[in-house]
């Protein structure tokens, strides 16, 4: 059904505040490549120049620390993506890598000891995931707890790492122009995370007791892995949101007189709990320096599943939270959940809001829309190396995948596992191939 559909034009698109779709060629990527050529290089000479003919030299690139604040999102990312700004490619791709560092470091091996957790300690895994040269130093791994248990070779097993919060070297906050506060998110790998995923009803997030806030509501299997606690876990205490609230209140005081950001990077489910946790900051307020001056929140989020209502997107909005949607177009993904009810159908004729608007889902954000791989396959479309790959290389033919595929690997895992009362994988895959066909 999906194969019959005409391969897309390669390309970029992108969402400007209003809503409305741009499409970003790939000649426009193209261009941001060829400004990134060492100073002093020069273009080959064409056919029927001579080659004494003068170049005109690539301009200088503006150094990330003069414009980290517009490359954060101060601005909305405006003039930054269409087309493509080079350093602002730079660091979609960097966020990609050290999400993708994620995966490179979850243990699916069952006779593991550290089986669903971390491969590395938290010294040394950058080193081991081939990220070196980061810049990064991890301060604290991050694990949450799907509410169904699964059960394993030592019996039943719930909290499984998700993710590490890291801070930059000395050296990389003369760069960065900042001490960025970093908490990077792996995306959906086990079967409960999965089940998670497709719990598909709105809940009232209500993460400020204070103000409640009925109307701000989100995704109940997001904000269940967000808030569930694992009490018999020898890695963790507390919640992931615990755990996260706890260690980024922490930097935040212990560099409370250095100039700040806040950055939160997800692929898939990961980039529902980066959003949560950029909400909930700034909601409770915990995003101040020692001048109690605000921190700027900037969500990356990667292949990125909708969240919550029209009411959670207008809250984020309005507590500043900075959220760039790197999604690729044919990805099932980021059209759930809400396929029928979302923020395209709350409104009739531009005029009149329909009754069940306040449960309809919505995206948060802008959009930088990639348009690759016109595939069946939705886990092939949905892959973060892929993403990575065209960003690097606009040429979709010479795309390339860094290392192995990692969500290949992690669906032959799920396979694997027995799990009786419902085939979710093949549900979820005929989903996928459901929205990817009618293209919504």
């Amino acid at each position: 059904m999906a194969s019959s559909l005409p391969a897309p034009r390669p390309g970029l698109l992108s969402h400007d505040v209003s809503g409305r779709r741009r499409r970003v060629s790939a000649k426009s990527v193209a261009a941001s490549t060829v400004a990134m050529r060492p100073a002093g290089a020069v273009a080959a000479p064409s056919v029927g120049i001579k080659q004494h003919t003068a170049v005109a030299a690539a301009p200088s690139r503006p150094a990330l620390a003069s414009m980290w604040r517009e490359i954060q999102g101060a601005d909305d990312w405006e003039d930054l993506v269409e087309p493509l700004n080079p350093l602002m490619r730079d660091e979609i791709v960097r966020y990609g890598e050290l999400v993708v560092a994620c995966y490179k470091a979850f243990d699916l091996d069952p006779a593991s000891r550290r089986y669903l957790n971390c491969k590395y300690g938290k010294r040394s895994m950058l080193r081991e995931v081939g990220m070196v040269d980061s810049g990064y130093e991890i301060t604290k791994y991050v694990y949450a707890t799907p509410d169904i248990s699964i059960p394993t070779q030592s019996g039943t097993c719930c909290s499984r790492w998700i993710g590490y919060v890291a801070v930059p070297s000395d050296e990389a906050v003369r760069r960065l122009g900042r001490r960025d506060i970093l908490v990077s998110f792996r995306g959906t790998v086990t079967n409960t995370e999965w089940i998670a995923n497709f719990m598909s009803s709105l809940t009232q997030a209500r993460l400020d007791p204070h103000d409640p806030r009925p109307d701000v509501k989100v995704e109940s299997g997001f904000l269940s892995l967000y808030t569930s606690d694992d009490s018999s876990s020898k890695f963790s205490s507390g919640s992931c949101r615990e755990q996260l609230l706890s260690e980024v209140s922490r930097l935040i005081h212990k560099y409370k007189d250095e100039e700040l950001s806040i950055t939160l990077a997800g692929h898939s489910m990961g980039s529902s709990l980066a959003l949560l946790l950029g909400y909930d900051l700034a909601e409770l307020g915990l995003n101040r320096d020692g001048l109690r001056q605000e921190v700027p929140i900037t969500v990356y989020s990667f292949g990125g599943p909708r969240v919550g209502n029209s009411g959670f997107k207008d809250r984020c909005e309005e507590l500043g939270v900075k959220v760039l949607r790197v999604v690729n177009v044919n990805d099932p993904v980021t059209k759930l959940p809400g396929v029928f009810l979302n923020e395209n159908f709350k409104v009739l004729a531009e005029r009149y809001e329909l009754p069940w608007s306040s449960s309809c889902y919505a995206h948060v954000g802008v959009e930088l829309a990639l348009d690759f791989f016109k595939m069946k396959n939705p886990v092939c479309v949905h892959d973060l190396d892929a993403y990575i790959g065209l960003l690097k290389c606009p040429k979709v033919a010479q795309v390339k995948k860094n290392g192995a595929d990692l969500l290949s690997k992690a669906r032959r895992f799920l396979s694997e596992q027995s799990f009786d009362t419902w085939r979710w994988q093949d549900a979820a895959m005929q989903v996928g191939n459901l929205v990817q066909s009618l293209r919504i």
